[in-house]
């Protein structure tokens, strides 16, 4: 990552929106970025194990499950298949399992906590609608940034804007 997340926010202000510092790291790669594909499931995790099957060319899958602490969306198996289909990183409003293996893989893993407790498994959630993750607005397409400081979402067309 070029620039940490604090010069990001500094550079772009209020158009750098932050994820409140709930997120707790628990991948072995602490940087990473990529643009963002999104879930919105609740205590299960159908979508996520799809989309980790397909191919992450780099892109970072935001996953609101809602904040609760009741089930893993995410574990060392759906983790390692994120990996190896090259997505950059995964933030979960919600929880994960298999801390353990998580921390050996070089991935990015955000997530507000663990339970041992696997996911349900009925078919449900929606892929790529727009988000809002603890108040913060979370939407397909944007450019995600997390580094050791936190995690921060700028509009595409807000970067291309400011090089240009």
């Amino acid at each position: 990552m070029e620039q940490s997340t604090c010069d990001l926010s500094d550079a772009y202000g209020e158009q750098a929106r932050v994820l409140p510092p709930l997120f707790r790291n628990f991948g072995g790669k602490r940087r990473f970025q990529g643009p963002v594909v999104t879930v919105k499931c609740f205590e299960d995790n159908s979508r996520v194990k799809e989309l980790v099957g397909t191919l992450g060319e780099g892109r970072v899958l935001v996953v609101d499950g809602g904040g609760s602490q009741r089930y893993a969306l995410m574990g060392d198996m759906l983790a390692q298949q994120a990996l190896g289909h090259g997505w950059a990183g995964v933030v979960i409003f919600g929880c994960v399992r298999d801390t353990a293996v998580l921390e050996t893989l070089d991935l990015g893993i955000r997530a507000l906590g663990v339970t041992p407790r696997r996911s349900l498994k009925n078919g449900e959630g929606q892929v790529n609608v727009p988000l809002e993750i603890a108040g913060t607005r979370c939407n397909p397409g944007d450019m995600l940034f997390a580094d050791e400081d936190g995690v921060l979402l700028i509009d595409p067309a807000v970067l291309a804007a400011k090089k240009g």
